[in-house]
């Protein structure tokens, strides 16, 4: 049973010895790995930079008494908006309107000796061009009329100074803004000695300051002689502010402990969307847009020497390329340096691709200009 099975097989080897040696296959080489890759181009962009910076109010100030006395009113809610002339504080006035009073008959008793001794110089003159007084009686009465215009003018001053302190009994807003909280209750004795009444801040228009660094100072000074660049919020939650800001505030030198330029920013706040002392994200935006060459992200790798990407030669040969980038835009980098428009750089099978290796290269889906 198993002897047709041992001459076939002996068969199969006989014919296989009896082949030409020369005549073995030989092994076939593997192609090239393919890998993606998209063109380096241009793309329309509105260069920008972000910085960190603290809400500022234009205007604050404490509400101090200038006066001491009883704390009769307090004529305002606690956190509201007042306007410029507003009042806010009653200090009691009668003991300040008796002092007025009684400057008012200083005056009064001062202008009627002023009026005696004018008109007892007025006497003596006459006589004494006849030679019926003495000189010295002239120069006494003279002097007594100056001494006495001089007690008219201290009584008028004290009757000025009483008048200033009345009127520093109603304590009113200097400007419009929005109020804090009132330090004193309504019957406390107030005065320059025991602090500030309330705080008062002006909230429409606000002030955003910035730390930067002087090379993006340079570079703002420089747009602004084009295009220019334009102030906008970014706020807690994400949001944009939707009024735009001016610049007009560069700090004339630069920090030497941070290196950095102070910049301010004026908005409109009328809405009290932004207040004194929050942490807001500036974002310096030109006002026009230009093309910008831009490679994707996904090509960008980084070792110890920086930030590379793979090219391809004439030859589909890879290579590798030290880059110099930008900012980011969307799911691309700005190029800055290390690549020119028109050169192919891999995006898919980077890890296929070796420096010096030969590749066959398709068209990502990833290309930038797609």
């Amino acid at each position: 049973m198993l002897r047709p099975l041992v001459l076939s097989v002996l068969t199969v080897v006989i014919g296989l010895v009896g082949c030409d040696q020369g005549e073995v296959a030989a092994p076939v080489a593997a192609p090239p790995p393919a890998v993606g890759v998209a063109e380096v181009g241009f793309r329309e962009m509105t260069p920008a930079m972000e910085f960190v910076g603290r809400v500022e109010a234009i205007d604050s100030v404490d509400l101090m008494a200038r006066v001491n006395g009883f704390l009769l009113s307090r004529e305002f809610e606690e956190g509201s908006t007042v306007k410029a002339g507003d009042l806010l504080f009653r200090i009691e006035r009668e003991p300040f309107e008796a002092l007025v009073a009684a400057r008012q008959a200083d005056v009064e008793r001062s202008e009627a000796t002023l009026l005696n001794a004018r008109l007892q110089r007025e006497r003596i003159e006459p006589l004494v061009a006849r030679n019926a007084a003495a000189q010295s009686e002239l120069d006494i009465a003279v002097a007594a009329e100056q001494e006495a215009a001089a007690a008219r003018s201290a009584a008028l001053a004290a009757l000025r100074s009483a008048e200033i302190d009345l009127g520093y009994t109603e304590i009113r807003a200097p400007f419009d803004g929005r109020i804090g909280r009132a330090n004193f209750a309504e019957g406390a004795v107030v005065g320059p000695a025991v602090g500030p009444l309330a705080r008062l801040v002006r909230m429409d228009p606000i002030f955003v300051t910035v730390p930067i660094t002087d090379r993006a100072m340079l570079a703002m000074r420089r747009a602004q002689d084009t295009s220019g660049f334009a102030p906008h919020l970014r706020l807690a939650d994400g949001e944009m502010l939707e009024t735009t800001g001016i610049f007009e505030f560069f700090d004339p030198e630069v920090d030497a402990t941070t290196d950095t330029v102070r910049v301010r920013a004026r908005f409109e706040n009328d809405e009290a969307i932004l207040l004194p002392g929050q942490f807001v994200t500036l974002v310096a935006r030109a006002t026009e847009s230009e093309q910008a060459l831009v490679v994707p992200q996904i090509a960008v790798q980084q070792d110890q020497a920086g930030r590379l990407v793979l090219t391809l030669d004439d030859e589909n040969r890879v290579q590798v390329t030290r880059v110099m980038l930008g900012q980011r835009l969307d799911t691309d980098w700005v190029v800055l340096g290390g690549l020119e428009a028109g050169e192919f750089v891999v995006v898919e099978g980077i890890q296929k691709a070796r420096p010096g290796m030969i590749v066959q290269p398709y068209s990502s889906t990833l290309d930038s200009g797609d």
